[in-house]
């Protein structure tokens, strides 16, 4: 090993192969706010009646799929792949669908469908309050 310093082409060569490595898991991660386990803070979604009883609804811009399998009863999704994070583009029927790499879930209940994600979506905690759906996780807790 030499008492040189290294020569300006090995640290810029260094540097860049660092920023190269940053720049894949960026874009790997799919961006988006909240976590990979739903929103940072709970969430007002609208009226709990936009969720036809044994039906679904995307809200797409929060990332969240919400169904509601009885009158009285919600459960809601994180609506990132549990692949690469990649959000969810379409539902047909009860099958969420990622874009990315094919991924297909259930979006009842989460279950993996299709891989090649081999985890089940995220539960997240909704309520009704007032009429209104609050998805997330309470800010206290």
């Amino acid at each position: 090993m030499s008492d040189l310093p290294p020569t300006r082409r090995t640290v810029l060569m260094g540097a860049a192969l660092a920023g190269a490595a940053g720049l894949g898991l960026t874009a790997c991660s799919g961006g988006g706010g909240g976590s990979s386990a739903g929103p940072d803070k709970p969430v007002d979604l609208g009226s709990a009646d936009a969720v036809p009883v044994g039906g679904v609804t995307y809200y797409r811009d929060e990332f969240l799929i919400v169904s509601r399998p009885s009158a009285d009863e919600y459960k809601a999704l994180w609506s990132r792949c549990t692949h690469q994070n990649c959000p969810l583009d379409k539902i047909e029927g009860t099958v969420g669908i990622c874009p990315c790499h094919g991924s297909r879930f259930d979006v009842t209940n989460g279950k993996v469908l299709h891989g090649p994600a081999s985890r089940p979506l995220s539960d997240v905690p909704v309520k009704v309050v007032g009429g209104k759906l609050i998805a997330g996780r309470d800010e206290k807790a």
